[in-house]
């Protein structure tokens, strides 16, 4: 018994072939959502937040092999660095109070006036 081309003992190990790929598939996809769930679970633990019965399951069927990436556990423990400083409300009424309006204004008015002949050079009803 032939299946397209291939003779039964072909077929068979073909099959075999795809059991085991789904299979390696399977536990790939269920380590990662393990991770998933174990990194959901250390910011429950950060924020106080009530822990998921589905997310200790999924921990608990993946057992010990879940390794979560080193940049999330920084992320979620706050070692990573942050991208800016936030500025107090204080500190950025100093720096409006600082600022030169006479200079702003120039450049908003250079800007407009650089915008306005950029739309009459592509818009020929301007």
């Amino acid at each position: 018994m032939a299946r397209d081309g291939m003779s039964r003992e072909e077929y068979e190990e073909y099959q075999k072939q795809l059991v085991e790929e789904k299979m390696e598939r399977d536990a790939e996809f269920a380590t990662k959502k393990a991770e998933r769930a174990c990194l959901r679970s250390c910011l429950r633990d950060k924020y106080r937040i009530p822990k998921s019965e589905q997310d200790e399951i999924m921990i608990q069927q993946a057992g010990d092999d879940i390794d979560v990436p080193e940049e999330m556990v920084k992320m979620v423990d706050g070692e990573a660095p942050e991208e800016e400083e936030k500025q107090t409300i204080l500190e950025q009424m100093q720096n409006i109070q600082n600022m030169d309006m006479d200079q702003i204004k120039e450049k908003a008015q250079a800007t407009l006036v650089e915008m306005k002949s950029k739309a009459e050079e592509k818009c020929t009803v301007m």
